[in-house]
């Protein structure tokens, strides 16, 4: 079973800077190690309906939500299993609870995971609140 663990969530000043890690762990399948895994990031403001910020491929080809463009960058260490989101120029409007997802590529691709909001596993999220 794919476990995710996200962590490094904080309180920050709006112009501030954080980066979230997740680690995953139990991916056994040797068919679909953890470098070919679809990745992504996001996140649900309270009465807010969760909306994804980033996501990345296999290939390490990033989509990102318009707006987070420019002051967030999604990496992954596959060597280490972590998922990262460095996020800069934080505003008062990207508090919210941030989730990793994660899943082997749909049809080959992961873009319609990132589509379609169709990802299996699922961390149990590292609060950001960021302070004007």
């Amino acid at each position: 079973q794919v476990r995710l663990a996200e962590s490094g969530g904080d309180s920050v000043q709006a112009g501030g800077s954080l980066r979230l890690s997740c680690a995953t762990s139990g991916v056994t399948d040797i068919r679909y190690t953890y470098d070919r895994y679809c990745m992504a990031w996001y996140r649900q403001a309270p009465g807010k309906e969760r909306e994804g910020v980033a996501a990345i491929d296999r290939g390490g080809s990033t989509i990102y939500a318009d707006s987070v463009k420019g002051r967030f960058t999604i990496s992954k260490d596959n060597a280490q299993k972590i998922l990262y989101l460095k996020m800069n120029s934080l505003r008062p409007e990207d508090t919210a609870m941030y989730y990793c997802a994660a899943d082997k590529p749909q049809d080959g691709v992961c873009y319609t995971r990132w589509r379609d909001s169709g990802y299996n596993y699922w961390g149990q999220g590292t609060q950001v609140t960021v302070s004007s």
